[in-house]
């Protein structure tokens, strides 16, 4: 992954550190985890230089809510709400096979990157 700018790869290793097996968040099973992370990983590995050059930042792709994680998705970035992989982005979206996840909606607070959020987890 030499060829991801520089916060994409943050990004990825920070995503990466967290295990796979155990979900960051009490609201959200280990499987279904397990998914996102692993579709989290993919799209930065296929789209997370473009996000970045697009503008995306860490907390529109995986905030999570400060207090309850998963559970409250009107803070959560567009790979934290579901466990289908992303098959595009563009400037304010993030294309997924049956819906996408915009960056624009009025009013949206987003919430710390789920690394963030496990961190103060523990």
């Amino acid at each position: 992954m030499s060829n991801l700018p520089p916060a994409v790869a943050s990004w990825r290793d920070q995503i990466e550190r967290l295990s796979e097996h155990a979900s960051p968040c009490r609201y959200l099973t280990p499987t279904r985890w397990a998914a996102m992370r692993a579709n989290a990983l993919a799209f930065l590995d296929q789209h997370g230089a473009e996000a970045h050059r697009l503008g995306w930042t860490a907390e529109q792709l995986f905030g999570v809510h400060p207090e309850y994680g998963f559970l409250r998705v009107e803070y959560a970035g567009a790979l934290m709400v579901n466990d289908s992989p992303a098959i595009d982005v563009e400037r304010d979206r993030i294309v997924f096979d049956r819906f996408s996840g915009y960056r624009t909606k009025p009013g949206q607070t987003w919430g710390p990157p789920v690394w963030e959020f496990a961190a103060r987890a523990r």
